[in-house]
């Protein structure tokens, strides 16, 4: 298929997935509104863990040879036949990539050729963050289609600590961390940022503490299993080296006591997982304070974290102290008048799913055992 001076293609073998690391990494620096979830090294790694044969849909759109727009996608059959991006639930935004400086017939050229790979499927894209690419094709879009919500994100202005702390609503609340800070401080507690060749070490220690501080309590069970461990290892190794990850160590009297991956990008910045020794607590160190304040020492590095600090997905109470804006991601539902049907049906599952997360929260409420 081709458009003035564009090129679609569906890539389906994932050794051509493999291949397209360079140039995938030019447009993903190109497209302001990428996130770290949209990297080559993030997705790649999560379709060799988590991907099934047959099933990769990469729409690429070229011009010449330089990629210009990307969509990376996989076919699913349940519960409907549909168009998903790549990352799954393990990432906290999904998005399309298109270079910036290559104007609106790159979206067409993308739009146009994501309405041809659908076929007899539905387009469904999830956690798209407010501003993101994909709203650009869902402008394009000659089809149905509907925009609903999808998961919260919690956010605040990507500023150092010190700034973070003058945004708490009271003088009150503005001692208690700085007192929280000092308290780190009297601990002996010290953190630096891994080295590249320290980091799959570094990853192994922060699962391995991260079990542990869970140990005992519901905790995220994929965040146990080896496919995980493989795909982080996999894939922040090459995020730090390029600038799209930081691994920060926590020590304590020279022994490492926590451990933290905050993932970086022109956009935003973000922790994503951690591990903490329990000891922490004992001692009564506010681990929440200690890594807000490493995720805000890492922000500028290189042009990264935007004008955000991303809490990401999550409406936990702790997040709130600090007075973050609630940002709602979109779920974009798109069909072609063949497929509207299940665009209909995608939409009363939703409804269903959020009327049933309503009645259990008022059932908890009723039992007495909060949300």
């Amino acid at each position: 298929m081709t458009y003035p001076a564009y090129t679609t293609e569906v890539v389906t073998d994932e050794r051509a997935f493999a291949a397209l690391s360079a140039d995938w990494a030019r447009l993903h620096r190109r497209c302001a509104t990428a996130t770290p979830f949209q990297s080559h090294a993030w997705l790649h790694s999560w379709w060799l863990s988590y991907g099934r044969r047959g099933r990769l849909r990469l729409l690429l759109v070229r011009e010449g040879r330089e990629l210009a727009a990307a969509a990376p996608l996989m076919r699913v059959t349940r519960p409907l036949p549909a168009l998903v991006p790549l990352g799954g639930s393990l990432s906290d935004y999904g998005d399309v990539l298109v270079d910036d400086e290559r104007g609106e017939a790159a979206v067409t050229a993308l739009t146009e050729g994501l309405s041809a790979a659908a076929r007899t499927a539905l387009v469904d894209l999830r956690e798209v963050r407010p501003g993101g690419a994909a709203e650009r094709v869902y402008d394009r879009w000659r089809g149905p289609r509907r925009r609903v919500d999808d998961s919260l994100c919690l956010e605040l202005p990507a500023v150092p600590m010190a700034e973070l702390i003058a945004r708490l609503p009271s003088a009150k609340a503005q001692q208690r961390v700085r007192a929280k800070l000092r308290k780190l401080d009297a601990l002996g507690v010290k953190s630096r940022a891994v080295l590249p060749e320290e980091v799959d070490a570094a990853l192994g220690r922060l699962l391995e503490l991260h079990r542990l501080q869970w140990q005992g309590r519901k905790v995220t069970g994929e965040h146990l299993r080896p496919r995980f461990r493989e795909h982080l290892v996999r894939a922040v190794g090459p995020m730090v080296r390029s600038g799209d990850a930081v691994v920060t160590e926590f020590r304590m009297a020279d022994e490492v006591v926590a451990v933290d991956v905050t993932l970086l990008s022109p956009a935003l910045a973000g922790g994503y997982l951690y591990g903490a020794h329990p000891r922490l607590r004992e001692c009564k160190a506010d681990v929440a304070v200690m890594l807000l304040d490493a995720c805000a020492g890492h922000l500028g590095d290189g042009g990264r974290g935007g004008g955000t600090l991303s809490l990401l997905r999550g409406n936990e109470p702790y997040k709130h102290h600090w007075r973050p804006e609630p940002v709602v991601n979109r779920r974009l539902l798109l069909a072609r008048r063949r497929t509207a049907p299940l665009l209909s049906a995608a939409l009363g599952g939703d409804a269903a799913r959020r009327r049933g997360k309503e009645l259990l929260r008022r059932w908890r409420e009723r039992e007495g055992g909060g949300p």
